[in-house]
């Protein structure tokens, strides 16, 4: 599954996966447009857009999208993300020709009609409340207000109701033409395909792309101000999310970070679900992850518990993050984690569309493409005095924010409990 690099003279990459006797194909084209490239006033832009690039296009209907892909026992979808949106169809290795069409017509040929506009507000809208009934969901983004403030990186992928209902049909216009442009845009065919002959028919396709200069996103800054939030909700669990600034990818600590994280709060044997669970009977979920960018990144642990016993979760989560710092892990556990993440990466990259979106986030933010074998290699490389100089060199209980939602009108025994 080595993966194959095509560079079109107007900057636009093709990637190949072949994946052989596949029976299915994912064509994803992905864009260097997200909540990243917004402003206030346009927090909500990049997502909208994507809901409207399937609502007519300069040959199909909106219906004529999905019933096209659906005839062929086709799937479809898109995502918008804070770097990145992407548009993809998964179907039977055979279709790629008809699937390419679809989704390149998609991607370069949406007309955003005024009519499906604004029956889209109320859809996106209806997301927007959607989310803040979902308090896990929202406990998130506060999380990433509280790391970045009032940046893009510390907004909302959905923006706020206000933006929604003012958007006209030129600001979606302007926002393609100017993001939507050949150097920021990844193809990535993966499954049973031949390379040449998908190097050939997306070239015919997007080679036509016009050269347009490349609008950056904005600079992460230094984040000031309040290192706790709480959203005072009426709730039965409140539900808790600690974070901090870590590391962007390609950096020598990452993987030593990974396998630290894992140890934490990477399934049922791990620290954190131990402790919480199965030690202190304190909730039902708890997780360690990391997200990173070409320019940053977020360490981050979620979990949900009673109310009353919050402050004792602050506590014996900041007590697992301090002995992993000053305990090195035995050889036994390290082992263990190791094995663990290995065999969740196979295990969530044998689909065409993991590998499509693997290789799409790479190329995206233009680092080297790895593939899963070559992310084996860097992990069975880490040691336990690695594991342990990360821990002591980014959990620094200082640098941590807390989200919190939940019934919590006094604050002071959270704030006790966190040290802030």
């Amino acid at each position: 599954m080595k993966p194959k690099v095509k560079t079109l003279k107007n900057g636009m990459r093709i990637i190949t996966v072949p994946m052989k006797d596949n029976p299915t194909v994912t064509v994803l084209v992905m864009v260097e447009a997200g909540t990243r490239y917004e402003t206030r006033k346009t927090n909500g832009l990049s997502h909208f857009l994507e809901h409207m690039c399937f609502k007519g296009t300069k040959k199909r209907g909106s219906r004529e999208i999905a019933y096209e892909l659906e005839a062929m026992g086709a799937a479809t979808n898109a995502f918008t993300g804070y770097d990145y949106t992407g548009y993809y169809a998964k179907g039977r290795a055979e279709l790629f020709p008809k699937l390419l069409d679809v989704v390149s017509d998609v991607y370069l040929n949406s007309t955003f009609p005024e009519a499906e506009l604004e029956k889209e507000r109320g859809v996106i809208c209806g997301e927007i409340d959607m989310n803040e009934d979902v308090p896990q969901s929202k406990v998130q983004y506060m999380g990433l207000e509280a790391l970045y403030g009032d940046q893009p990186a510390g907004y909302t992928i959905l923006g706020p109701k206000e933006n929604i209902l003012k958007f006209s049909r030129e600001d979606f216009i302007k926002y393609h033409k100017d993001h939507y442009v050949p150097e920021k845009t990844v193809l990535v065919v993966a499954g049973g395909v031949d390379i040449v002959a998908v190097e050939k028919e997306a070239t015919k396709v997007f080679s036509g792309m016009i050269v347009t200069k490349r609008i950056e996103k904005k600079k992460i800054a230094k984040q000031e101000g309040s290192r706790i939030f709480i959203k005072d909700k009426k709730t039965d669990q409140s539900h808790l999310y600690f974070g901090l600034r870590s590391l962007p990818l390609g950096h020598s600590d990452e993987m030593a970070l990974a396998v630290l994280v894992g140890a934490l709060g990477k399934g049922m044997s791990s620290r954190l679900f131990y402790k919480l669970r199965e030690e202190m009977g304190a909730g039902y979920y708890v997780s360690a992850d990391t997200m990173e960018t070409d320019d940053t990144g977020v360490f981050e642990i979620s979990t949900g518990t009673q109310p009353s016993r919050v402050p004792e979760v602050i506590k014996a989560i900041l007590g697992e993050i301090e002995t992993i710092t000053q305990e090195p892990m035995t050889p036994p556990e390290l082992a263990k984690t190791k094995e663990y993440l290995i065999g969740r990466l196979y295990m969530g990259s044998e689909s065409t569309h993991a590998q499509a979106e693997m290789m799409a986030t790479q190329a995206i933010f233009h680092q080297p493409l790895k593939t899963v074998k070559d992310i084996e290699k860097e992990i069975r490389g880490i040691t336990v005095q690695d594991v342990q100089k990360a821990a002591k060199k980014y959990l620094r209980p200082e640098h941590f924010h807390l989200a919190i939602i939940g019934p919590h009108k006094n604050k002071q025994a959270i704030t006790r409990a966190f040290g802030a």
